[in-house]
């Protein structure tokens, strides 16, 4: 038996040894667009080998197989005669390739009616098999999904229709101005430059124009105080904390959808949020620092300059996970100044995140990891990346079918400029958050730290504001309303119509706008997203109506504005909205 050494001495080796492995899978994950090879070898091993001992499996599909020919092969002889036959298979609703009726006319009748019942014969290929974990099922019907939609007969000219009446009504001028178009991207990627069409929509100048004053400045993040556009204000200002991955003025697009300038005009004093757009030099800051540099130095901030003990605190996406663990730290310690909380398609419980989970696994975090590792950050683009992988039919393949084969580029408005206008996730940061939130939830599991100390949402009793959005990829509806379950305060929960964006940003006089709203009392029951649902109450219109009537009855009666700033307590303006952070690129 050796002898066991108290105190080994470290191997000269080990330094060597894991800057070697970081710049290898460094370098692995700059080829495979951050993807892990190793996890998908292991989901798509798995599958196919419990495929292979599942002769029933086999067999059912194999039944599939024929009675799908057959379906198509009966629908093939009733369109012969009857061009308004009843189609074999219903595409999904949100499924709009072939809508135009020339997809009606045969061949290419047969070819989508071919291509729906394979799409609908590979999920069945591709789930329900023993054996097989979750995370792996997942990832393989993710995979043939997105190889089918790549292969789509919409994709190529020669079995799209709807293509080669736009050839021939343009006499293929839609193929040279789509080549131009792939041209001017390329010329656009290659030199770092943002899409075309976002000249047009500058900051401070005809988007993120609400006016204010930098009130003060850290190394992560400026916070605007707003002018007042109402003769008093409510004693409670509003701050709002949006998330880093997207730069705040999301929140005050144009004039006419400004959130920022909405609140203004209701009679609040708003404070927003700017982060800085980290480097390598921040490589290290963390979740701590986060939380510590923003919400809580702004909360200070905002206190001095209004003199209010409380606030109505508001966080978006990411912004708002972060509010949730200021929160909970602060009833923890016994700090009240939260007179309520509000969150936007943020995300306290990350069990069932979505499509997004198939990027997390312990194989996918250190290919992520060792990525940022090498530059200190996560690119924007790495980022988007992602994103535009889970929507490929939308962000993917419809837009090279329009822009670059139809030549139809659709015009630039400010939420796609904003969108293009990406920003950075540092390395400490990002790492934190994903293994501490989304691989280990222990945020929701009652494991989260601050200061050394363990945090419970349950501790949070201050009334809650919380919005889902019914088209949300990256927090999922059903997992933003799991916060009935993690704290018994009063919850108001509004389901709005659109995405993760487009859903937020529901000026009044949106055309088809519609949400559900139900209100959860102190300690009150709680139901399950779809029961929810069934209970709460359906209304047209814009969510901000709601979410502004819910704020002025928990504010107090009106006063005189605050000062910009307050030079007495530290505070004095330090520059004009929307400052310098937000134009760091």
């Amino acid at each position: 038996m050796v002898a066991a050494d108290a105190h080994p001495s470290p191997d000269p080796l080990d330094g060597i040894a894991e800057t070697l492995d970081r710049a290898a899978v460094a370098a692995i994950a700059q080829a495979t667009f951050g993807l892990s090879p190793a996890t998908l070898i292991q989901a798509f091993s798995e599958w196919a080998l419990h495929l292979s001992i599942s002769p029933g499996k086999q067999l059912q599909l194999g039944a599939k197989v024929a009675r799908k020919y057959a379906r198509l092969f009966d629908y093939a002889l009733r369109s012969a005669s009857d061009a308004d036959a009843a189609p074999a298979i219903e595409p999904l609703p949100q499924d709009r390739r072939f809508r135009d009726p020339a997809w009606k006319q045969p061949p290419f009748n047969i070819l989508s009616q071919a291509f729906l019942l394979n799409q609908q014969w590979w999920y069945a290929a591709t789930t329900g098999i023993g054996g097989v974990s979750k995370h792996h099922q997942e990832m393989v019907e993710f995979g043939a999904r997105q190889m089918l939609d790549m292969l789509a007969p919409t994709n190529f000219l020669a079995t799209n229709p709807v293509l080669q009446r736009k050839i021939v009504e343009t006499g293929g001028k839609c193929l040279i101005e789509g080549f131009q178009h792939l041209l001017e991207d390329m010329q656009h990627s290659v030199r770092g430059l943002p899409p075309v069409g976002t000249e047009n929509f500058k900051v401070g100048e005809n988007v993120a124009t609400a006016k204010g004053k930098i009130v003060f400045r850290n190394r992560l993040m400026e916070l605007i105080q707003y002018e007042p556009t109402t003769e008093t204000v409510r004693p409670e200002p509003i701050l709002i904390v949006p998330a880093w991955i997207m730069k705040y003025y999301i929140l005050d697009l144009s004039p006419e959808n400004s959130l920022v300038k909405w609140l203004t005009g209701q009679g609040y004093t708003v404070f927003m949020v700017s982060w800085h757009n980290p480097g390598s030099e921040d490589r290290d800051l963390d979740m701590e620092a986060y939380r510590q540099l923003g919400p809580m130095a702004a909360l200070d901030a905002v206190n001095a300059i209004t003199g209010a003990p409380t606030v109505h605190a508001v966080g978006y996406c990411l912004g708002g996970t972060l509010l949730s663990i200021a929160a909970a730290a602060m009833a923890r310690d016994g700090d009240d100044r939260m007179a309520s909380i509000t969150m936007f398609a943020a995300q306290t419980e990350f069990s069932e995140p979505g499509e997004l989970g198939l990027f997390i696994d312990e194989s996918q975090l250190n290919v992520l990891e060792n990525m940022m590792w090498s530059r200190g950050y996560l690119d924007s683009s790495q980022m988007g990346g992602a994103f535009q992988i889970l929507k490929s039919n939308d962000l993917v393949w419809s837009r090279i079918l329009g822009e670059y084969l139809m030549g139809e580029r659709p015009p630039m408005n400010d939420l796609m400029a904003w969108n293009a206008d990406g920003t950075r996730m540092p390395y400490a940061m990002h790492s934190q958050y994903l293994r501490r939130l989304f691989l280990d939830d222990d945020l929701a599991e009652g494991r989260y730290k601050v200061d050394s100390k363990t945090i419970s949402l349950s501790a949070i009793r201050t009334p809650l504001f919380v919005v889902g959005t019914e088209r949300d990829h990256v927090a999922p509806w059903h997992s933003v309303h799991k916060i009935h379950l993690l704290s018994s305060a009063e919850t108001t929960f509004v389901l709005t119509s659109g995405g993760h964006n487009a859903g937020i940003v529901s000026e009044p006089g949106h055309r088809g706008r519609r949400y559900h709203v139900m209100t959860r009392e102190l300690d009150g029951p709680s139901y399950d997203p779809e029961d929810w649902l069934a209970r709460a109450t359906p209304k047209d219109g814009s969510w901000w109506l709601e979410w502004g009537a819910w704020l002025d009855a928990r504010s107090g009666k009106a006063i005189a504005p605050p000062p910009m700033g307050n030079a007495d307590k530290g505070y004095a303006p330090i520059g004009d909205a929307p400052g310098h952070y937000v134009l760091e690129h």
